[in-house]
């Protein structure tokens, strides 16, 4: 497998998303942005927490007797132990991460997709297959249309993220609501899981939702094209290219959003099963 990476930060004080690589396999995150006005129960913050468990589960994913739920709920379990007497881990306002896992098991390509990071599959003549879990979608809804009404940047708009994050907070990782990886080592049974005959494969896109903007958001480029602008210009371009575009709508007017620009991370994997 040959893996090419970018990522860049968005507006705020720190880059939050992680991109890990292995022989086997890749695995992107994005830690989920807390407001500066609102309480954080972990001393370490967002960037330690993404860091930690990317090494987990990128080492954890490089035994194939471990499955990627198991995986995922043993990282969890880990980072649990490495600040529980120095966190508040049993506060809604704790870390957390989406997560977007890819790996090569024997002759499959295995995924586990937890919330809103997008993974694109070229599966050649069987088309494009996208995978992403958006239940944080269906919650908070009237919360979620105000966070998204203009101008971006303003207090008034940071206002109204701030009351969508403190809803978000009380549904995640509950019944009924949305999940993600943070405490929880259940979170894990949650996460949707696959597997495709890795001959199949032609390339394989990860990115988190400031990367698939393009696509999913702006609606500018088809998921084909978006793979074709990694395939040739690589994963840097692709950031560039959605930087560019949100210059182009600095508040919002077009596109509605709650950040200017997002944390953006992309990995291309493609050469599945040659060895």
């Amino acid at each position: 497998m040959q893996v090419s990476i970018a990522s860049a930060q968005g507006v705020g004080n720190a880059n939050e998303d992680g991109v890990f690589v292995s022989p086997v396999g890749v695995v992107v995150l994005d830690g989920l942005s807390a407001p500066s006005d609102l309480p954080m129960g972990c001393v370490h913050g967002t960037p330690w927490f993404v860091r930690q468990l990317g090494t987990c589960l990128i080492n954890l994913i490089g035994d194939d007797t471990v499955s990627l739920r198991e995986a995922l709920r043993g990282a969890i379990s880990e980072i649990n132990e490495r600040h529980r007497d120095t966190c508040a881990l049993s506060q809604e306002a704790v870390p957390a991460s989406t997560v977007v896992i890819i790996r090569e098991r024997g002759q499959v390509l295995e995924h586990l997709v937890l919330s809103d990071n997008v993974l694109v599959l070229d599966l050649g003549s069987e088309g494009i297959r996208t995978i992403t879990d958006k239940r944080v979608e269906e919650v908070a809804g009237d919360e979620m249309r105000a966070a998204l009404r203009g101008p971006t940047g303003t207090s008034e708009h940071a206002a109204r993220v701030s009351e969508l994050v403190t809803v978000q907070r009380r549904l995640r990782n509950q019944p009924g609501g949305y999940w993600v990886a943070s405490t929880d080592p259940a979170a894990a049974d949650e996460a949707i899981i696959g597997a495709t005959d890795v001959a199949q494969v032609q390339q394989a896109a990860l990115l988190t939702d400031g990367a698939s903007r393009l696509a999913d958001t702006f609606d500018l480029l088809s998921w084909a094209q978006l793979l074709d602008l990694l395939r040739l210009e690589g994963p840097a371009a692709l950031i560039t290219r959605t930087r560019e575009t949100e210059l182009a709508d600095p508040v919002g007017e077009r596109w509605p959003r709650f950040k200017r620009s997002d944390d953006a991370t992309a990995a291309h994997a493609t050469h599945f099963g040659e060895r």
